[in-house]
């Protein structure tokens, strides 16, 4: 997938979180660790979103074992990094053309 194509996938899915009642924290946020998409707050519970898109096949399978670790590690950084003391889940959120599909809490 190109940037572009990525960064579109990504705005469908902020707009997405937005109208869910999320607040947008941050988009972007990367470290030597890895890189989150987006990181929302909603009713007391930080969110850290990691945005998938595609054709043809089921992009959420994109989500291996590898890219599970590093954004594991990338939150760990994020939260001793800014003093975070609030409950927090790692979610993903599959975009498929304007469609948006959020599943949270995927490390259960």
């Amino acid at each position: 997938m190109s940037r572009a194509t990525g960064d579109i996938a990504e705005a469908v899915a902020v707009a997405f979180l937005a109208s869910s009642g999320c607040r947008i924290v941050a988009r972007n946020v990367s470290c030597r660790f890895g890189e989150i998409d987006i990181i929302a707050e909603k009713e007391g519970v930080l969110h850290f979103v990691e945005v998938k898109s595609g054709r043809g096949f089921e992009p959420i399978y994109n989500i291996t074992p590898a890219k599970l670790s590093k954004l594991l590690r990338t939150i760990d950084w994020y939260i001793l990094k800014n003093g975070i003391d609030m409950p927090y889940q790692l979610d993903a959120l599959v975009v498929k053309g304007s469609e948006c599909d959020w599943i949270e809490n995927i490390t259960i």
